[in-house]
């Protein structure tokens, strides 16, 4: 049987983790089918028991420096730091690694968190990282672009009783404040693609273990707020009609494999919300027993800290419910055999 922890392939270099480049397909193919022959690694499809490895939008917008969301913590460094862990994590545990699921945040320039949405009464934009409550929107403070009306499929006063109602949801429910975020993740765009560090791990376990890696896609309706992988933060319109269909594929990961390693970035806020929507969903399905299915790789996790805002209090406070609600807290500095209750693998 394979031994893990597996050593790093040579083709890795951990200081590239934070920069841009093109993975090299077809010496990475030979690579991986070379490796696994080394040191007899097995098709995935033959696991038992089976693991899945969850990342959550670990996308250039969000980890690397240059672009528009880095996830810099109170390090200033942090996307970076945790993505060099969590690819050693899976050049390591690739004997051992069944499936990864991936999300990917996806964007369009004309969305309700993104400046051209909304406009003073000058028809000023908000700047990024403006954060817009019910209040302001009564007060005039901030409206909606009539001039995306049309673009939207909306007549204007339709699109103000919508933020009207949005507004007012979001608030009645206990999310973050509505939040303006710089462009990013736009769809077809380079912040949209993954860190090419874990795109080329991942492309490695693929070809190394003959497993497909699957991609959800999230974010892209116009009117709603999308951090969770499982649902938008509001997911009606103003008549009580859903805007967006609920993600299924996180509770059949979690159904159908023993153990779910789950992280990406942010942790404040879409890794979070998604963690809290999986439970509530599993829990809603008379499945939270399976919550001890779930481990929260948390050093290669960080929440969004701006001069605006620090959001690491929060991200804290929400694992240590997840905790109480049956998942597990745990890093890749601890062996996988010391992780609470985590199915027995061959060694």
């Amino acid at each position: 049987m394979p031994f893990w922890p597996l050593p790093l392939p040579p083709h890795f270099d951990p200081q590239q983790v934070g920069r841009l480049w093109k993975v090299d397909y077809a010496a990475r193919f030979a690579d991986a089918r070379a490796w696994a022959q080394q040191h007899g690694l097995k098709p995935a499809s033959q696991d038992r028991p089976r693991i899945a490895l969850v990342l959550i939008d670990v996308q250039n917008a969000f980890c690397l420096p240059d672009f528009e969301l880095f996830v810099a913590g109170r390090s200033g460094h942090a996307a970076v730091d945790d993505n060099r862990r969590l690819v050693a994590f899976i050049y390591r545990h690739l004997a051992i690694l069944t499936h990864i699921l991936l999300t990917l945040d996806t964007h369009l320039p004309m969305q309700i968190f993104h400046p051209p949405f909304w406009i003073d009464a000058q028809g000023q934009h908000p700047a990024a990282f403006t954060q817009i409550t019910a209040e302001d929107v009564e007060a005039g403070r901030w409206r909606f672009n009539p001039a995306l009306a049309a673009t939207l499929g909306l007549t204007p006063e339709q699109a103000r009783q919508y933020v009207r109602h949005y507004l007012r949801t979001l608030e009645a429910r206990g999310k973050y404040r509505h939040t303006i975020w710089p462009f990013h993740a736009l769809l077809g765009g380079l912040g949209h693609a993954l860190v090419p560090a874990v795109e080329e791990a991942v492309f490695f376990h693929s070809v190394a273990r003959y497993a497909q890696p699957r991609f959800v896609l999230k974010g892209s309706h116009p009117l709603t707020e999308h951090y969770s992988a499982l649902q938008p933060e509001v997911n009606t319109d103003a008549q009580g009609r859903s805007l967006v269909r609920p993600n299924e594929a996180l509770v059949d990961v979690v159904r159908n494999y023993d153990a779910v390693i789950l992280t990406g970035q942010a942790k404040s806020h879409c890794v979070a919300w998604t963690v809290n929507d999986l439970l509530d969903q599993l829990e809603a399905r008379d499945l939270g027993y399976l919550a001890g299915r779930i481990y929260l790789l948390e050093d290669t996790t960080s929440p969004i800290v701006t001069p605006e805002a620090d959001f690491t209090a929060a991200a804290q406070a929400a694992y240590a419910r997840f905790v109480l609600r049956g998942a597990h807290r745990v890093t890749t500095e601890q062996p996988l055999d010391a992780w609470p209750d985590f199915p027995r693998t061959a060694r």
